[in-house]
């Protein structure tokens, strides 16, 4: 579940629901030490992708890569995005 300012913000941020999905299922999670989750695609999630999907189809999302989104701990997405540089490690 989104809240409207997710999906306001996926919309800016030309992030499709697709996208939203192989987060859920291939993403990393890490704690953001205010109480919520970021979820981002890494080097293990991207090979987990291509061992389920196959290289090429995991090719063809490469241009998605870089897409995370924040989730509260009760599992509703506060806003999603792209990240311009790495992610700090708490």
């Amino acid at each position: 579940m989104s809240t409207k300012h997710a999906q306001v913000r996926a919309q800016q941020r030309a992030i499709p629901p697709l996208v939203d999905r192989l987060l859920d299922e291939f993403g990393e999670e890490q704690h953001d030490g205010h109480g919520a989750i970021r979820v981002y695609f890494s080097h293990a999630s991207r090979r987990r992708m291509e061992r389920a999907l196959g290289r090429h189809a995991a090719g063809l999302f490469d241009r998605y890569l870089h897409a995370y989104k924040v989730e509260s701990t009760d599992g509703q997405v506060i806003t999603k995005g792209w990240r311009t540089g790495r992610l700090p490690r708490r």
